[in-house]
């Protein structure tokens, strides 16, 4: 039991670690681009704009912060379970930080509804012209993705059969 304690410890640290750089840049996008514009990293390839998304991804459902707050909370909640569901062996650690990834950027987001009924964006692609997008997004996006690698590579059917026994 103790063991679990501190590996949720140590969890719970590196999730608020991953809240704090996502807001700590988010402030410093609003305190620095808001007020002086945009930076060019690589000209015409990568630039930090500020940007206020009212919405979801990408910027669909504008206006719409209130739904997506309480949206957020319910998939929040619903991770939260299945974490606490997830077996104790250490074959599951990657999976666990992953959770801890899609956790870290949905509470980022989350604030920012909450505080300012917009989400900060900031970073991006002008060569291919991607929304603009934070941190956070990033968290979420890494996150979905090495989850399907997981899942394809690493995992076996069996191994996620404690899913299926949740419900």
């Amino acid at each position: 039991m103790v063991i679990i304690m501190k590996e949720r410890i140590r969890h719970f640290i590196y999730l608020c670690i991953l809240i704090g750089i996502d807001q700590a840049s988010k402030y410093w996008a609003k305190a620095t681009l808001q007020k002086d514009g945009a930076i060019t990293l690589i000209p015409n390839v990568l630039k930090l704009q500020y940007h206020e998304n009212s919405g979801a991804v990408w910027g669909i459902l504008q206006g719409k912060a209130g739904a997506l707050s309480i949206f957020t909370i319910f998939i929040l909640a619903a991770l939260l379970f299945v974490y606490l569901h997830i077996p104790r062996d250490r074959k599951y650690t990657a999976l666990k930080l992953v959770f801890i990834f899609i956790a870290a950027g949905a509470v980022g987001n989350l604030i920012d509804r909450m505080r300012f009924d917009y989400v900060v964006d900031f970073i991006y692609f002008e060569l291919i012209n991607f929304p603009v997008f934070n941190i956070a997004d990033s968290y979420v996006t890494v996150a979905s993705i090495l989850i399907i690698i997981l899942a394809i590579f690493y995992y076996k059917d069996t191994d996620l059969d404690f899913l299926d026994q949740m419900f």
